[in-house]
């Protein structure tokens, strides 16, 4: 039986369909209220999808899919605290980790939010006690340095904001160790004096094996230097203290966490908390006001002129009407360098799904994969393939207009090339262009018969473009929490859950029966190449 939602599937097919036949440039011409129609201003943030390779009328059609997926209703169940997290059965309440005081949030009819309040208030304290030097080190030092050990969503969140919002000259160093490669850890630790040093350790269950590991060399490294009163440089991030404190980790640094925030929406909770101290609370403050901006807006503006929605439809209309299963996120601010590793993670972890929530097979594809590095640096390694690869690979430019530090002269060549890349990859070059262009220049007609294929752009590729006045905290908060609802409203329209992982279960799984293989013990059951690869390393 076909029902709404199905029949707005295949009016989005069509209009897929009639997109692969004309081109993006030329929709300027025929809609003169394109830019009015296609760019939206919210939090600060100014989102441009007129390059996009949608019609006025194709936007209408995008509606009509997210209306006929009940994306409003959806959206209130996911704000009201329902378990929107079936396979869990358990609510996605980041929104209340940044929501302003006095907030009444409510996970699966729990009140949350006079607990979310009391653990920013602990953040708060402990952060500005830190900074003050009224909580030292167990020599009397003041603290100098923070290792925040995590990994996943409990470090690619903290490393984006740190890389983001750091001081040229910090007064507190912050370093990360997530990777259970030892080097990691050993560079995080590395011409540290752990006399000065903080170790923050955030695991939800406080049993996260690379954590741990690493968990257990900078306790060892604290230990070594300051005995037994090393411990009270442990703090931990954590769902389960009773395991935090069992670890060493004083009961009063023990910061709380909750099983209605997924990892890589926690950022906002007291898994911020290095940053929070690092950066002074009222940045983390700052960035939160910024997320909850974000939130409302999402809650309140109308399909139409909501930015999470637009931004989700325009990639559902490349990855679904136009079949295209990669997109490059590059921002051009070298303080945002991480964003697109953090949305790998967003993005994949929550939509790189094959089922519905009901575990039906999906018959559309769902997550693209992304990938991107800090413009200009990507020009000069994978743009080539954006603009004249043979696949068409859809790309959000991120683009801050003035500059925090350094000189403007560089902001402004900063500015021209993602202008410019964003019209490169829409009008291309044609190859009576570059003929002309060689022809006036005297080139022989073989040399030019050689060189106008490799030197003609295609264009026709598609962008997003995302303005921000300054990198703020604020526009910064607003910036992640629109991916995050834009993912969300993906997962609406695919039927997907976006809140597990059980794609990540089964390598730890196997991990876990490894590794004692490879310290000795007899072999399971493997496929010949695995097993191979244990008796060459093993013990």
């Amino acid at each position: 039986m076909t029902t709404d939602l199905d029949a707005a599937w295949t009016r989005f097919d069509v209009a897929g369909a009639a997109a692969r036949d004309r081109r993006i440039v030329d929709l300027f011409v025929a809609e003169p209220g394109r830019l009015d129609a296609l760019v939206v201003e919210a939090c600060g943030l100014r989102l441009d999808l007129s390059k996009q390779p949608w019609t006025e009328a194709d936007l209408g059609v995008a509606l009509d899919l997210a209306r006929a997926a009940d994306l409003e209703g959806a959206r209130a169940r996911l704000f009201a605290g329902e378990a929107v997290n079936a396979s869990e059965d358990r609510a996605a309440l980041h929104m209340a980790l940044r929501a302003p005081k006095g907030a009444a949030f409510k996970a699966k009819g729990v009140p949350v939010s006079a607990e979310v309040e009391a653990t920013r208030d602990q953040i708060r304290r402990f952060a500005g006690a830190v900074r003050a030097g009224e909580i030292r080190g167990a020599s009397g030092q003041p603290f100098r340095a923070i290792v925040h050990i995590g990994i996943g969503g409990s470090d690619l969140g903290p490393r984006l904001i740190w890389e983001a919002l750091r001081p040229l000259e910090p007064p507190i160093e912050l370093r990360f160790a997530a990777n259970v490669d030892p080097a990691e850890v050993a560079l995080a630790l590395a011409g540290l004096d752990p006399a000065e040093t903080l170790v923050v350790v955030v695991s939800k269950t406080f049993t996260t094996q690379e954590t741990l590991a690493n968990a257990e060399v900078a306790r060892a490294w604290l230990r070594a230097a300051l005995g037994p009163s090393a411990d009270s440089h442990l703090v931990a991030v954590s769902a389960a203290p009773a395991v935090a404190q069992a670890f060493g980790v004083p009961a009063d640094q023990v910061f709380a966490f909750w099983d209605w925030v997924g990892g890589r929406y926690s950022i906002w909770s007291a898994v911020g908390l290095s940053c929070a101290v690092a950066l002074g609370f009222e940045v983390f403050e700052a960035l939160l006001a910024g997320a909850a901006a974000m939130d409302a807006h999402f809650l309140e503006a109308p399909l139409s002129r909501n930015a999470p929605v637009m931004l989700a439809l325009a990639h559902v209309f490349n990855r679904n009407g136009l079949d295209r299963p990669l997109r490059a996120v590059i921002p051009y601010a070298q303080r945002l360098r991480l964003f697109a590793n953090f949305l790998q993670q967003l993005e994949m972890e929550s939509n790189g799904k094959r089922v519905s929530q009901t575990g039906a097979p999906l018959s559309r594809s769902s997550a693209a994969a992304v990938f991107g590095d800090a413009g200009t640096n990507g020009q000069h390694a994978f743009f080539q393939q954006l603009h004249q690869g043979t696949d068409v690979v859809p790309v959000d430019f991120i683009a801050v207009a003035k500059a925090g530090e350094g000189e403007p002269a560089s902001q402004t060549k900063l500015l021209a090339n993602v202008i410019a890349q964003a019209e490169a990859l829409l009008v291309g070059r044609s190859a009576d262009d570059v003929r002309a262009e060689l022809e006036a220049k005297g080139a022989p007609a073989a040399q030019i018969a050689a060189l106008v294929p490799q030197r003609t752009f295609p264009g026709d590729r598609p962008s997003s473009f995302i303005l921000m006045d300054r990198l703020t905290p604020e526009y910064l908060g607003a910036l992640i929490a629109l991916y995050e609802h834009k993912v969300f409203v993906e997962g609406v329209l695919w039927g997907i859950n976006s809140f597990d992982q059980w794609g990540v279960e089964l390598g730890k799984t196997l991990a876990a029966r490894i590794l004692p293989e490879l310290e000795g013990q007899a072999l399971n059951p493997h496929d010949p190449s695995t097993a191979a690869l244990i008796g060459l390393l093993k013990d």
